[in-house]
């Protein structure tokens, strides 16, 4: 796919959701080192304040494309591929743990100097979040997390997995129809752009997704030292914090959401409409109208 055609896929994208983007523009794509460890981005430029977006497991930086466009003439827009997603390499000792993952956003918020970055995590970048929000209230502006919170529905999360853990198949076309039947509220050509950036070729010729599916081997034990890690400590998020949920999700429930907001010092939560887990994707313009007011709460307007 050329330049030309990644911004028409990025347009058809911006209109399905219902917006109007005053320029379409792509993000400049960079590769930094941090600790041993080589990690991919794209920063859509600008001198606003920082904004980090933290992608779900499974996915990519580009899931945040849609509204980091939205939002780049006001803001700093960054997204990250953690470790063992996107472009960015794989764990060699398959080292996928929260504590670690903390560390490699420590290090790219210094080694980009974001002073003082709105946080913005999904499903597991929410996770990534909320752990270094923990730790890092005070250098944070504040933190916004999108479907995801201490209590999760199990079902749900072993749906996702089962999907995240495809096997190698013939073409692209063949997981476009498996992501299709999986997501029937997402657009297919919306489907399609998303997995021109999630998909790699294997040299047998076959087509896998590009994140480290070994991953799935330690999601128990990831499970267990989250719960280690959350339990008691939620209420040192000091920052003013927004959870949203997706109505459609079968993840995080209104109940749960609820809590999670209640045991934060300044914490809402907001359901947003038309949208499942991935609600960034499902629908961007629900996410900007659910948020728009938190930043204004925040001085970021």
């Amino acid at each position: 796919m050329n330049t030309a055609e990644e911004i028409r896929m990025l347009g058809h994208a911006v209109k399905v959701a219902g917006l109007e983007a005053r320029e379409l523009i792509l993000p400049q794509s960079h590769h930094v080192i941090i600790g041993a460890m080589r990690f991919h981005y794209l920063d859509w430029g600008g001198n606003g304040h920082p904004v980090l977006f933290l992608h779900g497991g499974g996915l990519n930086a580009h899931t945040w494309d849609v509204v980091a466009l939205m939002l780049h003439e006001r803001f700093r827009c960054v997204a990250l591929d953690q470790r063992g997603h996107g472009d960015s390499e794989w764990s060699p000792t398959r080292d996928y743990g929260v504590e670690t993952q903390v560390g490699d956003i420590e290090g790219f918020v210094e080694l980009l100097r974001l002073e003082n970055p709105l946080l913005v995590g999904q499903s597991m970048g929410g996770l990534n979040a909320i752990a270094y929000a923990i730790r890092h209230s005070e250098r944070i502006k504040g933190l916004v997390v999108v479907d995801v919170g201490p209590e999760v529905n199990p079902s749900g999360a072993e749906r996702i997995r089962e999907f995240s853990s495809t096997p190698e198949l013939d073409s692209p076309e063949a997981f476009l129809e498996r992501a299709t039947k999986f997501n029937p509220l997402r657009d297919p050509e919306v489907l399609r752009r998303s997995l021109f950036y999630n998909l790699r070729q294997l040299p047998s010729g076959k087509w896998t997704l590009k994140h480290d599916q070994r991953r799935s081997l330690e999601d128990s034990a990831r499970a267990s030292a989250r719960r280690e890690l959350f339990g008691g400590q939620i209420e040192k998020i000091s920052s003013p914090t927004l959870i949203l949920r997706g109505a459609r999700s079968d993840i995080l429930s209104d109940e749960a959401a609820q809590k999670f907001a209640r045991a934060l010092p300044h914490g809402r939560w907001v359901r947003v409409e038309g949208a499942g887990h991935n609600v960034q994707g499902d629908n961007p313009r629900g996410l900007l109208e659910a948020i728009a007011p938190f930043l204004d709460q925040i001085g970021l307007t």
